[in-house]
This record gives C-alpha cells, structure tokens and sequence, in this order.
C-alpha cells in the first residue's frame, strides 16, 4: 500500500513538459521528487509536500522518484471552468484514485472533434506499429523517417506503464517530431484523451492527420517474470483493434541479445505471447536482415499466424544515431542493445514502405 512522508522543497531541479523534479527532505533524509503541476500545482522551495515513496523504498520502476501527493498548505485554485457542466469535459481517468483527473474526450459532445469522431469507422489502411516497451518508441520513428521524413507519426498511449504523459522525458523531446500524442484507457496527459485504444487509434487518423500510429505503454511497465504477467502482452489486443478498424498492424518484435535474463534473449517471451497467442488478427513482423537464422526457431512459431518480413537495414544506423532523444531500454543504450532498437527501426521502415503501397 501507500507509504507516506511529508517533506520540505529545498530546490527545483529540472523540469519538462508537465513534470518537474524536486530535491526534498524528509525527517528520514533527503529524496527526489517529482511533482506534476496539472494535477497538484507548482512546487517551490519552502513548499510542504505530501509524497508516496512506496515504490521509491521498493526500489521499483518510478525513475527513483517519490511522488508528490500534494501541497497541502497550498491548494492550486480550481480550473476555470465552473465544474458544474460538461462543457469542459467529463472523461474521468486514474479512476476512483484521489488525483483522478477529469478531461475532454477526443469524441464527447463538447469536444471539437466530435463530429469527426463520431463520422470515423476506418483508419483507411494505416500502419500501426506495436511495442511492448515505451523505449521502442523513438527508434521505430527513426525507421519512419528514415525512408519518409515528411510522414506524420502520431503515439498512442496505453496505460500498462505510467499513467501521466508527463512521466515521459522522451515525449518531451519528440515534441516536433510526432504528429502528437493520443493517451488511452486510464492513461493521461496528452495532445487528445481517449477512452479506449480503438478511439485513440481512430483520433490518430482522423484528427492528428496521422499516417502511421506507434501504439505502446508508456514508460515502466508490470512484469513478474511470467508469461502472462506483463502489461505489454496488451499490444496483442492493439494488433486486433488495428485489424477490426481496418488498419496494417506491424509488429515491432522485441529481439535482444544483451538482455541478462535468459527469457528476453532472441526474441523476448513477451513478444511469442503477445503476437503468438494473444494477437488473433495477421500482422507483419519485421526482422532485420542477418537476424534471421539466429532466431529461426521463434520466427517459425509465429510464422504460424502473422507474416515475417526481412527489412534490409542500410541507413538505418545512421538514422538510430541521429535520433533526437537518447536511446535507452532496461538501463542499456543504443550500443549495448543494438538489436533491440534495430528491430524497432525496421518496424518503423517497414510502416513507411507499407506507405507507398496504399
């Protein structure tokens, strides 16, 4: 459950779109905090803030922050609307939680886009890119834009991992170079908020333009080193709604030969779940060429329901090292697990090839 502390702001550290980390001190030392203004207001030094350090203690994946709860001596004023109407919106996420946010559907009746929405029943053949990890996210726009720079990339947001947007540095930074972000289910905090994935993919194509969609979880995830248990296994239940709204799923696998953990070497047991029991609809899996032969004996147990693809991969070196964010996934860069983020650029290249044959 909730670990409590109550601490004074010393200073302000870095900040990025939505988020802002703190250095406090508690009566049991100092800690890194992280506050996020949207929802608690803006801390400053000499503020009092309530934190949840629960996974801070545990050691578990919140980047090593506590999480500010509050500042209970001083309130942020209340939005400006009245709060007594919809017209502002009354898509409520985080639900029955005490920061439970409540926001403006891309589809409800005071949204701008309702009309739009309520019109929209195919993505008309877009690709739609899957990942079980956040970290993929930069890499397969790399392998976008690698072959069409000018094609509109938009991220849609599952809530496996963190809930708020704002958690993420690497939205931060992608600003610019996605279309925008679409946060679905419980998940918040981006450019449009939607209730379930199967609008958010529809608010992709239909009002950020899109023309390809990155669907994953945002950063972090829940994992007990079982089959089953991992929040991304969900990307299978994105290849079919990519599939029931008339989109191109392309599976971005998760390959790695630097992983320590003997289930994630080749290809992780998270992708043979995900894409091999869970997805129902066919969708392409791109493999780096030269990668084949090592992971024969898993592309030939997925093989049975999607179709494997070989990408070549020239330029696309080029185009990892040039992303505009780092490159970072389970604490290993670009260099330490090349083939995880190659794998995620070919999936990108392939998604941008998909393109031209509409």
């Amino acid at each position: 459950m909730v670990r409590w502390r109550s601490g004074t702001v010393l200073s302000v550290r870095r900040s990025w779109r939505g988020a802002v980390e703190l250095d406090v001190t508690t009566e049991r030392g100092p800690v890194r905090a992280l506050a996020y203004p949207d929802l608690v207001g803006s801390p400053e030094p000499g503020d009092r803030v309530l934190l949840n350090v629960g996974a801070l203690v545990m050691g578990l994946g919140t980047g090593g922050y506590a999480l500010v709860v509050a500042l209970p001596d001083r309130l942020p004023a209340d939005p400006a609307d009245t709060g007594t109407t919809r017209d502002s919106g009354h898509l409520v996420k985080a639900r029955y939680t005490p920061l439970q946010p409540i926001l403006l559907g891309v589809d409800e009746e005071a949204s701008p886009h309702r009309a739009v929405m309520a019109a929209a029943e195919s993505l008309d053949g877009m690709p739609v890119v899957t990942a079980d990890l956040h970290s993929a996210l930069p890499a397969i726009l790399a392998g976008v834009h690698a072959d069409r720079p000018d094609a509109r990339v938009a991220y849609v947001m599952t809530d496996g991992g963190a809930l708020p947007a704002w958690f993420s540095r690497t939205l931060d930074g992608l600003a610019g170079h996605l279309a925008g972000t679409v946060t679905t289910g419980q998940a918040f905090g981006g450019d449009l908020e939607a209730g379930t994935v199967h609008t958010g993919l529809l608010a992709a194509r239909h009002v950020l333009h899109a023309d390809v969609a990155v669907v994953a979880q945002g950063p972090g995830n829940l994992g007990t080193g079982t089959a089953w248990g991992f929040s991304g296994v969900a990307l299978g239940e994105a290849i079919n709604a990519a599939g029931v709204l008339d989109g191109r799923p392309v599976g971005s696998l998760r390959i790695s030969q630097a992983d320590g953990r003997a289930r994630h070497r080749g290809v992780s047991h998270h992708s043979l779940t995900a894409y091999g029991k869970v997805a129902l609809t066919r969708a392409d899996l791109p493999v780096p060429v030269g990668l084949e032969a090592a992971l024969a004996a898993d592309l030939d147990f997925l093989s049975d329901r999607h179709r494997v693809v070989s990408v070549p991969v020239d330029g696309l070196d080029a185009a990892l090292r040039a992303c505009p964010v780092p490159l970072s996934t389970m604490g290993r860069k670009l260099d330490q697990d090349y083939d995880y983020f190659l794998a995620a650029a070919v999936a990108g290249r392939h998604a941008a090839a998909l393109l031209d044959a509409r």
